[in-house]
């Protein structure tokens, strides 16, 4: 299959690149890693949506460039590539969520604040338990034309200074679904955490707290997008991962030779190259069939799964590969293989990406 970006798909990746460049430096990540809100710088934050970049999967109507899910992977692509410290993925997928299964109400409420910057949203998907995303153990229980949420979700990502989050629960008349909920509601409590990437996350605590529903299905398509998106990071990250190692072999020299023309080294840099290349057909796969409208639910956990899977064994190979330099924490590897560490973990991880794709099949 023909995977080549078309002239659109082409224009945002050059400018999310040169933004990207632009803004997420080695000191203005250290100093989002330090900061309260977590991996958000405000300055790139406000840049992505100036440039439409935040609302450019989103539908025209809901105020977005109507790229959808290909537009996000390459947005993302392009974060990884750099690690920019911005809560891109959380934020759109949510959006997203809301664009094909919230009320009007909903959707005119919270889609232009995302768009224009002014609002942020993230999603709460998972628990402490080893149980399925899609089987959550937070509760939903109805209170009149309302509906009231407990329980715990664990690792939600940047949630400091969202307006909203959506959550996963259950209930006994309606199975899983995904509630929208507003940060500042009664009930609503955070316990601040800190993930592998030097996010400040937290774990949030849910006491009969207000939320409206979504509709049918929102909780499996919010699934479907955050391994796809998670994905489409990991596929920039190992990239930039690897970028960083070609450039340090070539210029460190041992014996008289750079470092780069051994042999061994050139095959850990080959099979990483594999790899990579392996993770975008398999991103792209799943890519297109959610923009056919067609079952994709193998291909994106078969991307899933080698995102887990080969993108950390990249970022492994790639610290490897520079040698003592490599596990010092400011030096711009070490943050690769962080994010890459993080990616390979979330939603379950690449074993429980495995059970699911053979439930799936």
């Amino acid at each position: 299959m023909d995977f080549v970006l078309g002239e659109e798909l082409e224009a945002v990746q050059e400018l999310a690149r040169q933004i990207f460049t632009g803004h997420a430096t080695p000191e203005r990540i250290k100093a989002a890693e330090q900061s309260e809100t977590g991996l958000l710088d405000a300055p790139l934050w406000a840049a992505l949506a100036d440039a439409g970049l935040l609302g450019i999967a989103l539908p025209e109507d809901a105020g977005g460039a109507g790229l959808g899910v290909a537009g996000l992977a390459v947005l993302l692509e392009e974060q990884g590539r750099v690690v920019a410290p911005a809560p891109i993925w959380p934020a759109v997928v949510a959006a997203l969520t809301i664009a094909e299964h919230g009320s009007p109400q909903q959707q005119r409420e919270i889609l232009p604040a995302l768009v224009d910057g002014t609002g942020r949203l993230t999603i709460a998907l998972e628990e402490f338990a080893p149980a399925d995303p899609a089987v959550p153990g937070c509760t939903a229980v109805r209170d009149g034309d309302g509906w009231l949420l407990t329980g715990a979700k664990a690792a939600v990502p940047t949630p400091f200074g969202a307006s909203h989050i959506l959550v996963a629960a259950g209930s006994a008349d309606g199975g899983p679904g995904l509630y929208l909920l507003d940060a500042s509601t009664p009930g609503v409590s955070w316990e601040r955490t800190r993930t592998t990437t030097c996010d400040s996350a937290g774990q949030l605590i849910l006491d009969a707290a207000p939320a409206q529903p979504l509709g049918d299905g929102a909780l499996a398509t919010a699934l479907r997008l955050a391994r796809v998106a998670l994905a489409a990071v990991q596929v920039g990250v190992a990239e930039g991962a690897l970028r960083l190692a070609a450039g340090y072999l070539a210029g460190r020299e041992q014996f008289g030779r750079p470092l780069a023309t051994f042999q061994a080294v050139q095959h850990q840099l080959a099979d990483c190259y594999i790899e990579i290349d392996a993770l975008r057909v398999c991103l792209w796969h799943a890519v297109s069939l959610i923009a056919a409208g067609e079952d994709a639910e193998p291909a994106v956990l078969v991307a899933k799964w080698w995102s887990d899977e080969g993108g950390l064994n990249v970022v492994h190979r790639v610290q490897h590969l520079h040698g003592g330099i490599g596990v010092d924490v400011d030096y711009p590897v070490h943050r690769h293989f962080l994010w890459g560490k993080q990616i390979s973990g979330t939603l379950g991880g690449a074993s429980q990406d495995l059970e699911l794709l053979g439930a799936a099949l």
